[in-house]
């Protein structure tokens, strides 16, 4: 038997696996027969993987319900939450966010720290990895086993080696940033872990799919609003992250010509007219920030509540253009733009429905993230669940975000691998 074949034959026994996990992470409570009816294999092999799933802490059985039939009832099967967990981040423009959570997306344990003053990114991938040290020293390292890291970043990412092109609310450019925290965290307890890093919307996205999932919500756009605006895209179950990672990036969609400089250098972009910037151009002498508007909104400003209304006419008008792109069964708006009150999303919502009016038919299902604050920190978390259990899917054959093949050049730079197959057409 050759390398190649033996390979094959575990990659084959992994996607047989993990079918059996995404099938009860759908479906919990059902049995071995249920499983095989399901997946199309056999009840023998599937009582083996189960067999090797329940000792590894995927799965869990529960004590059969007596319902007063006659026969052997099948025993239930459901995603073990208590011994198999997974370290999620957010790299957010002030500060960095990291949560434990169960296979099921239950947190466990929160950590959260204000970037250096500096904002480098080596001063964040310092800090970052504090952060998820502290959260794995609230667990209890007996009973816990962490299979994985995912961070979200504000910015366009390319998964396959971690590598971030371009993030314009922190000044940073072609950052090997997978690399940079696998070097961080070598001689710790998370050394070793697989890393996967993507775009902090794109994991949002991730999160209302794996913890929070309905077929009805397929396809499903998560829109972020901070400093910047970005989109999260789910379609048939899969991300969608465009060839070089910059899918979604609706913050630089322009929705007016000539209109305000935004800071990626283009004027007119979504972000020029809907985040802060725009709700307090005139009013702020540094850098607005939501919690700046939130914070003029408390105090009744007029020209601030002017300012918001118009900006969430301008939200109306992108997600009326998502829609219109996309056809989506759901849009999940990121608590950010909740906290910013009714003045805001009602603008937001009548000009999307007076578009949606125009045209006769019905304005797409609009909601807002069920999971607060730490909803992108929880989606990194679903990002790593989301590839351990896609084999195929994987960005990298080992399923770590920086193979041995993608180093650290003599430069600083990272010599990045060659792109999978799979992504050639912009899903991942």
């Amino acid at each position: 038997m050759t390398v190649q074949v033996a390979r094959n034959q575990q990659l084959l026994k992994n996607i047989n696996r993990m079918a059996l996990v995404r099938h009860l992470c759908a479906n919990p409570g059902a049995s071995r027969v249920d499983l095989a009816v399901a997946v199309g294999l056999q009840k023998s092999t599937v009582s083996s993987l189960v067999r090797e799933l329940l000792e590894e802490g995927w799965l869990m059985e529960r004590d059969v319900v007596a319902t007063g039939d006659l026969g052997r009832r099948p025993t239930p099967l459901f995603i073990d939450p208590t011994r198999l967990l997974l370290l999620g981040a957010e790299v957010g423009i002030d500060s960095i966010r990291v949560v434990a959570t169960s296979l099921t997306g239950d947190v466990l344990a929160t950590s959260a720290a204000n970037h250096d003053t500096t904002k480098t990114d080596k001063a964040c991938v310092a800090g970052l990895a504090a952060a998820l040290l502290a959260v794995r020293k609230q667990l209890a390292r007996g009973h816990h086993k962490i299979i994985g890291i995912g961070v979200g970043l504000p910015g366009g990412v390319e998964e396959a080696s971690g590598f971030l092109h371009f993030a314009p609310n922190l000044g940073w450019r072609d950052v090997p940033f997978g690399a940079l925290l696998t070097q961080k965290l070598k001689g710790t307890a998370l050394a070793g872990v697989p890393l996967f890093v993507q775009n902090d919307a794109d994991v949002g996205a991730l999160g209302e799919m794996e913890f929070n999932s309905s077929d009805a919500a397929d396809p499903l756009l998560y829109v972020k609003l901070g400093q910047g605006v970005g989109a999260g895209v789910i379609v048939g179950q899969r991300l969608l992250t465009g060839i070089r990672g910059f899918a979604g990036e609706v913050g630089h969609i322009v929705l007016q010509i000539n209109g305000p400089q935004c800071s990626c250098g283009r004027r007119g972009c979504a972000e020029a007219l809907i985040g802060p910037r725009a709700m307090l151009r005139w009013q702020e002498p540094q850098e607005p920030t939501m919690d700046d508007v939130q914070r003029r909104l408390a105090d009744g400003d007029a020209d601030t509540i002017r300012a918001v209304k118009k900006a969430g006419s301008y939200l109306g008008v992108l997600l009326h253009n998502l829609a219109a792109a996309y056809d989506p069964g759901c849009i999940v708006l990121s608590r950010s733009v909740a906290d910013l009150g009714e003045t805001y999303l009602d603008s937001a919502r009548k000009t999307l429905n007076s578009y949606a009016d125009a045209a006769g038919v019905a304005p797409p299902s609009v909601g807002t993230s069920r999971f607060g604050a730490d909803s992108i920190a929880i989606g990194a978390a679903a990002l790593v669940r989301y590839r351990l259990t896609r084999p195929l899917a994987g960005v990298a054959s080992d399923h770590h975000q920086v193979p041995p093949e993608a180093r650290l050049n003599d430069g600083g730079r990272l010599s990045r691998p060659r792109q999978s197959p799979l992504a050639s057409h912009g899903f991942r």
